[in-house]
């Protein structure tokens, strides 16, 4: 679709595509991506209303729950404008029929609301002397803001599990409490908000994506943003999170399967650098935007875009595996190898902490004494080995004394292809232990099996399948899943992998291009 340029346009300068991000957890949607959201909105409003123009229709209402810039309603508002020429043709009476009745929007702060009311209204104050608008009776308009409080139960929020530590705040800092997830009611709430029984045909946005939970790592919340939409009941749905749901994440195993279950989600376009979709910001796993269509029911579209390239759409059933596999040849070939139904690696792997000793674990020493074993740990850009009393070694005794392959439980490439995926192994010997940094395969029999696992992990047919569950830098357990056991009497190459599961040419050429090689040199 062409867009006429908005007639206001002199009064409403573009400064979106310029504005530095709040954070990287609540960054500015660039308003090109805001415009391809809109246009595949546009299509499948089309697709299920006999053709209608959704930007033609002066009751259709839109709802951003999470906005900072306000470039979704900006861009709706642009739209809507040369939409509804006809049905409205004076200027100021349609400006403001669509500002008053049909766009509406949630500031997830007291900055990004008065930023969204000088995008939408072209002033911060939406009764104000400059405002588009003309029959607000607020300064708030239908931008609505106020101060969220947390709920806190032993230490976290009940709604989003944030730190109370961390933000039980006064007054003069943002709570980030943010209103569209946090209540028990939120259709209630809404009749607060803007003081009518509203129900929104569309409701589009970009959620914050984590806070802090006072432990080692943020915790995720856009999932909630989607979540508490659907209960909303909009004919339909479209937001841009993070794709570290589609394969892993803490705290997203529930979110990932009723995404992947749910019939409803009609188009996926997935971007496998975030840098793509938000330049200057690089979220290990990438990005992707959905269209959640409440009359669909049925295979999604899948766009998949990288380096700029974008392979698609094509139809896909989000559910095949428990996991969302990003590229459909990847999917084939992972097919035809669950096929065999062979025993898997996972089954070797240990959790996290094989021996109970934590990363920053320092009760070590350089000499070996009497009753010691030897520790695997890393430093900054090294890896070293000391000794440790075993009587400090609490778990994995069974391991203690075997053969047994080390892995680092974490490899980061920031979305790299060809990819390497994992990082170097480490053949340990009996008496050997390792901290948190590693996990443990095994335990071997001999220094030859544990030699011939080695092998077939640097394969690109092993790390290959590692690669289609592990979206960001972790390496945990589940990312071992897919990976078929070999008998380990032999030195595994690709070459004789390729064989056995009967690979075709074409197959063999994509595993190749998207893993590079790992040599027993090691680094």
């Amino acid at each position: 679709m062409i867009q006429a340029p908005f007639a206001l346009a002199g009064h409403n300068p573009d400064v979106l595509t310029c504005i530095a991000n709040l954070s990287n957890d609540e960054v500015f949607t660039p308003p090109e991506l805001a415009n391809q959201m809109l246009d595949t909105l546009e299509q499948s409003w089309a697709s299920s209303n006999n053709g209608e123009n959704i930007w033609a229709n002066k009751d259709v209402t839109f709802l951003d729950p999470c906005t900072k810039s306000g470039v979704f309603l900006r861009e709706i508002v642009k739209r809507l404008n040369f939409g509804l020429t006809v049905e409205i043709p004076d200027l100021t009476e349609r400006v403001n029929h669509i500002l008053t009745k049909q766009v509406f929007g949630i500031g997830i702060t007291q900055l990004t609301s008065l930023l969204a009311r000088r995008s939408l209204y072209c002033s911060k104050n939406a009764k104000g002397k400059y405002s588009i608008a003309r029959e607000f009776e607020t300064n708030e308009g239908n931008i609505w803001y106020e101060r969220t409080e947390h709920t806190w139960v032993t230490g976290k929020c009940k709604f989003c599990g944030a730190s109370k530590g961390e933000y039980s705040r006064n007054s003069e800092l943002e709570t980030h409490a943010y209103a569209f997830i946090h209540g028990e009611n939120f259709k209630q709430q809404l009749l607060e908000m803007f003081g009518d029984n509203m129900r929104f045909d569309v409701i589009i946005g970009n959620p914050p994506y984590q806070l802090s939970n006072g432990e080692s790592s943020d915790i995720p919340i856009y999932q909630h943003f989607v979540s508490q939409a659907k209960t909303l009941e909009p004919k339909f749905l479209s937001m841009v999170i993070p794709a570290r749901w589609m394969a892993g994440g803490k705290w997203l195993d529930d979110f990932r399967s009723e995404m992947l279950g749910d019939r409803r989600i009609s188009h996926l376009v997935d971007y496998e650098r975030m840098s793509e979709v938000f330049p200057g910001v690089d979220f290990e796993g990438g990005a992707c935007y959905f269209l959640w269509d409440n009359g669909h029911s049925g295979d999604a579209q899948v766009t998949s875009i990288q380096d700029g390239r974008a392979s698609g759409p094509a139809m896909r059933r989000l559910d095949e595996f428990d996991v969302f596999v990003r590229d459909p040849i990847a999917a084939q070939i992972l097919q035809k190898i669950l096929h065999q139904q062979e025993k898997k690696v996972v089954d070797m792997v240990s959790g996290q902490t094989p021996f109970g000793l934590l990363t920053n674990f320092s009760d070590f020493h350089l000499q070996r004494n009497a009753n010691d074993v030897g520790l695997h740990y890393s430093r900054p850009g090294s890896r070293e080995i000391a000794y440790v009393r075993r009587s400090l070694v609490q778990k994995g005794q069974d391991l203690i004394d075997r053969w047994k392959v080390l892995v680092p439980k974490a490899f980061g490439e920031r979305g790299a292809k060809p990819a390497r995926v994992l990082g170097w192994s480490i053949v340990a010997r009996p008496g050997e232990v390792c901290t948190q940094t590693y996990l443990v395969i095994g335990p071997f029999g001999t220094k030859h099996e544990a030699r011939s696992f080695e092998t077939y992990y640097r394969t690109k047919f092993f790390r290959f399948l590692v690669s289609l569950r592990k979206i960001t830098q972790d390496a945990g357990r589940a990312t071992y899943t897919w990976v078929p056991e070999q008998s380990w009497d032999q030195e595994w190459t690709d070459e004789k992998l390729y064989k056995k599961y009967g690979l075709t040419k074409d197959e063999i050429a994509f595993i190749e291009s998207v893993i590079r090689p790992m040599d027993l040199d090691g680094e």
